[in-house]
């Protein structure tokens, strides 16, 4: 099973980023890369080491190794408000802890990049202890407090509200409806997108026939399946702003 995916820098803001998918204990070398010996985390900005570091796939996390003698790499929180940690020159194995991870290195023009999602996160499903051996995986790992969650949550409110509700909020209504949220006020519409694709593709995992239908089916294909698993309930909708009063004439 994939515990950690790497995207993977391309070559420009157009092209679709490839990914890098990891299981429990494989490993991945990042910097410029040597001749006839690539690294699997391409980063070829001069001032990058050619071996500058290495991603550690463990169980629901990573680790960050910095094979630099003199770089300090930072590793910053994506769903945070400028959360971070630093990983010292020499650091080897420092855990992330992280659901959604952009890596920074010091390089000659923009710091060198490249993000991680370690979307498996474990949460406390039931009671704690019970029966040996290998614990159970929640097929499906939301984090009530993460940005992702609140677009999934806002995509889903009017049909927790009123399950004969047809309509699927667009993208600038879920924006408009979390912008209000101190933790939100820097939102975007491509930060929307952003979590619902991130939503589809790894936390949920969907699949066909959303694809070859129109944007609004990806959100569909969202919100039924959250709706008919209770991955987000009524409770949840206390995260979101109170709703204003609709105006009477």
């Amino acid at each position: 099973m994939d515990t950690v995916i790497v995207q993977l820098p391309g070559p420009g803001p157009d092209p679709a980023p490839g990914l890098l998918r990891m299981g429990p204990g494989e490993a991945a070398v990042f910097g410029r890369g040597e001749p006839g010996r690539p690294v699997a985390i391409p980063l070829p900005d001069q001032g990058v080491s050619r071996r500058a570091g290495e991603v550690v796939a463990a169980e629901d996390y990573w680790r960050l190794s910095n094979f630099s003698t003199t770089a300090t790499y930072v590793v910053e929180n994506l769903e945070g408000a400028g959360e971070h940690i630093k990983v010292a020159p020499g650091r080897l194995g420092a855990p992330v802890p992280f659901e959604l991870s952009r890596v920074l290195l010091p390089a000659l023009g923009e710091p060198a990049a490249f993000k991680v999602f370690a979307p498996q996160h474990a949460y406390l499903d039931g009671h704690p202890g019970g029966a040996e051996g290998e614990r159970t995986v929640s097929p499906f790992a939301l984090d009530p407090t993460a940005k992702y969650f609140l677009v999934l949550l806002a995509l889903c409110e009017p049909r927790l509200r009123s399950p004969s509700t047809a309509a699927v909020p667009g993208v600038t209504e879920v924006l408009a409806r979390l912008r209000v949220l101190p933790s939100c006020r820097g939102l975007t519409r491509s930060a929307v997108n952003y979590h619902i694709d991130y939503l589809v593709g790894t936390k949920l995992r969907l699949r066909d026939p959303y694809e070859e239908g129109a944007a609004g089916g990806k959100r569909e294909e969202l919100v039924g399946l959250a709706l008919r698993f209770d991955l987000v309930r009524e409770e949840h909708l206390a995260l979101l702003p109170p709703r204003r009063p609709v105006a009477r004439p």
